[in-house]
C-alpha cells in the first residue's frame, strides 16, 4: 500500500514539473529569425514589417514592449531579425510563410612579421620582381573583439584619403572617440543586446550603446581582434618584438589596405545575432573582404540555413565580398573542421620556420632542448635549483598519477618549494596553463613538462621558468633524477630559433576534414601560418605577463586558426588590389591552385603526426600570395552553383528561392542528391564521398583563362595505385584571355583496393603556370 505522505509528495513534485515545463515554454530567449534575401525598402519600413510580424505572435501590452522584444534588424545583405521569444512564439514564427529558419542566438567561440617573410620565401618569388603596387583602397572588415587603435600597426602615416565609396562609421564610447579612427582604421562598430534584454547570452556580448557604461565601445578588451586586424592589414612596423623575442619588421598581408572592425565578442564568447548584424553592416559599409576567426564547436554543427556564419557569408558572397573563416582548433581528429560551407574560404593553421627554445641545463652538464616562451631570471651563472619529479612531491593521500600530472591540489608545497618540478602530460584534462599554475602556486621555481602533445605550439609562461620537452628527452631527465642523489637544473629564458626545419607543418590543433555536414566539398580549403604569430595587441594589465623591469608590449605572440584566418584575408585583399574585377570565388581559386605542398626541405608538407599531410589536413596547401597574383586559370563558383548545392543537399525549391531572392529559380533535375554535389559544383578542389568499385564517378569543371592569349594547358595526374583517374580532354586551348574551357575527371577504383579516403591531384600547366586542384576520394 502506498504511503499517503509519499503519495502527496509525488503529486506535488508532478505539479512542480508541469509548472516548470509551462514556465519554460513562456520564458524568453534570444532567437534569430532569418527571412532570406532582402525585400527592399528603407530601414524604418523594414523594421516596421519585422515589428508587425512579431506582433502577430507576441502578446504584449503596448507598442513599446513589442519594440523592446526586437533586438536586431537585418536589411542590407539579407533580411531577418533577432528577438526575445518564447518556445510557443518560435513555433508560431517557424510556420510563417516568409520565414526560412528560426534558430537560437547561440554563443560562438573565438578560434584562438616573420610569417609573411616565410610565405614570400616559400613562393620562390620576390614582390619587387612582380612590378605590382598594392592598392590602398582595398578594405578588410574584421569581425572579432574590437580594436586597440593606439597600436602602431594602425598608424596611417603616408596613406591617402579614405576611399570615397566607404559608407561605414566610427562609433564612440566612453573609451573610444571618432578621432581614434584614421585613414588606416577607417571604421569601428560594436554590437550587443538592447537595454533591458533578458537574453541568455547577454553576458557574451556588450550591451547596446550606453554612454555611461564603462568599456561599451569598439575598444578591444581581449586582444584577439587587435591581433587579427593587424595580421590582415597592419602597417609595417620596424623593430617589432615581444620582450626581445621575434624581433623584426611586423606587417599585415595588405599593409597599405584599410581596416574596419566590428566588435561582436568579449572574453565570454560571441553573440550569433550580433555577428549577423556585423556581416550585414560590413557589406553595406563597403568592405571587400571579411575576416571571421570565430565558430562553434564541431560537436554542435548546425545545418547551413541555421548557421549564422554560413548565412551571413552566403549573402556577403552574393554581393561580391570574400568571406574568410578559421576552420577551428579541434584537431587533429577528423571531422572537426567548421565553417565549411562552400561559399566560405575555410582556413587551416600551419607552423612557420621559427620556434622558441627553452633549454634545460642539468647538474651533470647535459643540455636538454625544450620549447616554451618564458622570461625567467634563471641563468647558468646563477643559482642551481633542486630537481624533483611530481611523483616524488605528491601530497598526502594523493595518487601518484595525479601528482605526476601536476593535477590541482596534488603537490605537497613543502616538497616543491624552491625547486624545479618535473611533470608529465598523460592526463589530457589538465592543460599546460593549469599545470603551470599548480607548480607556481605550490612555490616551485620552475616546471619541466614531459609531453609530446602541442610541442609545435610553444606555451607562454610569462616570467615563470617553464620548458616542455619530448618524451625521449623527458626519459633522460627522469633517469638523471633517479641516478643522482641531489639532482639540480636551470631553465634558461627563451631564445629565438629561426630558419627552423621542417616548415611548414600542419598545426596539431588545426581542425581536420572531412566536413561534418557534407563530404562533397573538400575542406579545409587551404592553410596559412597560425603558430606563434607576432602581431599587435592591447597592452597587458596582468603583472604576471610582463617581465620584471619591462613595460607592457605593444605586440603579442598568439596561436590558433584565428591567426591563420587573417593571413588569408590579407592575402585575398592583396590579390583583390591587383585584380579588382575578380569575384570572391576567383580570388579563392587563385589562392588555392597556387598553394604550395612542399616544405623548406623540399619534401611534402607533413602533418603534426609526422605523416604526409592530406587534403583533409591542409586543403590545397600553404598559401603563396605572390604566386596567386598570376594563377593562369581560375574556377569561378557562381551563386547558381551554390543554390544548386543547397538543392542537392536537400533543401526545397521554395526555401532556396527565398534565400536567393530569385523568384524564378528552380532546383535542377535529380535534386536532392548529395552524391551529385561533387560532380557539378565548379570548385577548385574535388571531393568524392562515395566511390564504389565498378561505378565510376565523373566530375565536371570549367576553367577561365586569366593569363595570356593563345595558351595551351596540358594535364598531369598524381593518383594512388588502384585508383584510375582519367581527364578529358587532356589539353585545354584558350585563344583569348577570359575565355573558358570545360573538362571532366572520371574516377574509378579497382576491385580489392583498400577502403577509405585516398588523395591526389590534377594539375594543368602551360609551361609558365601550374594550376593544381587536389582531390579526395572515399573508396567504399
Amino acid at each position: 500500500m502506498v504511503n499517503r505522505a509519499h503519495f502527496v509528495t509525488l503529486v506535488l513534485a508532478y505539479r512542480l514539473l508541469v509548472s516548470l515545463s509551462a514556465g519554460a515554454q513562456h520564458a524568453k530567449e534570444s532567437y534569430v529569425v532569418y527571412l532570406g534575401s532582402p525585400s527592399g525598402g528603407d530601414v524604418e519600413a523594414v523594421r516596421a514589417s519585422h515589428l508587425q510580424m512579431l506582433s502577430s505572435v507576441v502578446v504584449q501590452s503596448d507598442e513599446q514592449e513589442r519594440a523592446s522584444t526586437l533586438t536586431q534588424s537585418y536589411h542590407h545583405a539579407f533580411e531577418g531579425f533577432a528577438a526575445e521569444l518564447t518556445e510557443e512564439e518560435v513555433a508560431a514564427l517557424s510556420g510563417h510563410e516568409r520565414v526560412v529558419s528560426v534558430f537560437r542566438d547561440r554563443a560562438l567561440q573565438l578560434h584562438t612579421t616573420r610569417s609573411w617573410d616565410f610565405l614570400d620565401a616559400q613562393s620562390g618569388l620576390r614582390a619587387e620582381r612582380l612590378g605590382l603596387r598594392a592598392s590602398s583602397d582595398v578594405i578588410i572588415g574584421v569581425i572579432d573583439t574590437g580594436v586597440w587603435p593606439e597600436a602602431p600597426s594602425f598608424n596611417d602615416e603616408g596613406m591617402r584619403g579614405v576611399p570615397a565609396r566607404w559608407r561605414g562609421v566610427c562609433m564612440e564610447g566612453p573609451d573610444f572617440k571618432k578621432s581614434n579612427c584614421n585613414k588606416k582604421l577607417i571604421g569601428a562598430r560594436y554590437y550587443g543586446s538592447q537595454p533591458g534584454s533578458t537574453a541568455s547570452n547577454t553576458s557574451l556580448s556588450e550591451a547596446a550603446p550606453l554612454p555611461s557604461a564603462k568599456g561599451v565601445s569598439p575598444r578591444d578588451t581581449v586582444g584577439h581582434g587587435t591581433h587579427c586586424a593587424s595580421t590582415a592589414a597592419g602597417a609595417a612596423v620596424a623593430d617589432a618584438e615581444y620582450y626581445g623575442l621575434a624581433r623584426g619588421a611586423a606587417k599585415g598581408g595588405a599593409p597599405s589596405g584599410r581596416v574596419a572592425t566590428y566588435k561582436v565578442c568579449t572574453l565570454g564568447g560571441c553573440s550569433s545575432s550580433a555577428l549577423l548584424k556585423a556581416v550585414d553592416d560590413a557589406v553595406s559599409d563597403g568592405v571587400d573582404v571579411i575576416s571571421i576567426s570565430i565558430g562553434m564547436s564541431s560537436a554542435f554543427a548546425s545545418d547551413f540555413l541555421s548557421d549564422p556564419i554560413a548565412l551571413g557569408a552566403f549573402h556577403a558572397h552574393q554581393r561580391g565580398v570574400l568571406v574568410v573563416c578559421s576552420g577551428g582548433n579541434d584537431g587533429p581528429n577528423p571531422y572537426t573542421v567548421v565553417n565549411s560551407a562552400p561559399w566560405i574560404l575555410t582556413v587551416a593553421a600551419s607552423t612557420i620556420d621559427r620556434t622558441f627554445q627553452s633549454r634545460v641545463f642539468l647538474g651533470n652538464g647535459n643540455v636538454m632542448k625544450g620549447v616554451a616562451i618564458n622570461f625567467s631570471n634563471q641563468s647558468l651563472s646563477g643559482e642551481r635549483y633542486p630537481l624533483v619529479s611530481g611523483a616524488e612531491a605528491a601530497g598526502r593521500y594523493t595518487p601518484v598519477s595525479e601528482a605526476s600530472n601536476c593535477y590541482p591540489g596534488s603537490l605537497d608545497a613543502q616538497k616543491v618549494a624552491g625547486k624545479i618540478v618535473v611533470c608529465v602530460g598523460t592526463n589530457t584534462m589538465v592543460s599546460r596553463r593549469v599545470k603551470k599554475l599548480v607548480a607556481e602556486g605550490s612555490g616551485a621555481s620552475g616546471l619541466v613538462l614531459i609531453d609530446d602533445a602541442e610541442m609545435d605550439v610553444p606555451f607562454d609562461a610569462g616570467s615563470f621558468a617553464f620548458s616542455q620537452v619530448s618524451k625521449d628527452v623527458g626519459a633522460q631527465i627522469l633517469g638523471y633524477i633517479i641516478a643522482t642523489k641531489n639532482p639540480t637544473a636551470v631553465i634558461l629564458p627563451t631564445e629565438d630559433a629561426k630558419e627552423f626545419k621542417p616548415a611548414p607543418t600542419v598545426a596539431s590543433f588545426s581542425a581536420r576534414g572531412p566536413g561534418g555536414l557534407t563530404e562533397s566539398v573538400l575542406k579545409p580549403d587551404l592553410m596559412a601560418p597560425g603558430v606563434s604569430i607576432l602581431a599587435a595587441a592591447m597592452p597587458s594589465t596582468d603583472k604576471a605577463d610582463v617581465p620584471a623591469g619591462k613595460k607592457p608590449s605593444a605586440f603579442a605572440i598568439k596561436s590558433g586558426t584565428s591567426m591563420a584566418c587573417p593571413h588569408v584575408a590579407g592575402a585575398g585583399a592583396f590579390v583583390k588590389s591587383a585584380h579588382p574585377g575578380w569575384s570572391p570565388s576567383m580570388i579563392r581559386s587563385a589562392l588555392m591552385t597556387t598553394a604550395t605542398t612542399t616544405n623548406n626541405l623540399g619534401k611534402p608538407v607533413a602533418s603534426s603526426t609526422g605523416a604526409t599531410a592530406t587534403g583533409h589536413d591542409m586543403g590545397a596547401g600553404e598559401i603563396s600570395p605572390l604566386r596567386a597574383l598570376s594563377p593562369g586559370l581560375v574556377f569561378d563558383t557562381t551563386t547558381k552553383d551554390y543554390l544548386n548545392f543547397l538543392c542537392y543537399y536537400g533543401y526545397k525549391d521554395k526555401l532556396v528561392r527565398m534565400v536567393s531572392g530569385d523568384a524564378g529559380f528552380a532546383c535542377p533535375p535529380g535534386a536532392p542528391s548529395p552524391d551529385l554535389i561533387a560532380t557539378g559544383l565548379n570548385y577548385p578542389s574535388i571531393s568524392v564521398p562515395r566511390l564504389v568499385s565498378g561505378k565510376p564517378v565523373a566530375v565536371s569543371r570549367t576553367a577561365i583563362n586569366v593569363g595570356p592569349s593563345n595558351a595551351t594547358y596540358v594535364v598531369t595526374v598524381e593518383a594512388p595505385s588502384g585508383l584510375s583517374v582519367k581527364v578529358s580532354p587532356e589539353r585545354l586551348v584558350f585563344s583569348k584571355r577570359w575565355t573558358t574551357a570545360a573538362y571532366k575527371v572520371t574516377f574509378e577504383s579497382a576491385a580489392g583496393v583498400s577502403k577509405g579516403y585516398v588523395y591526389g591531384d590534377v594539375t594543368w600547366s602551360d609551361g609558365a603556370h601550374s594550376v593544381r586542384t587536389p582531390f579526395a576520394v572515399n573508396v567504399v
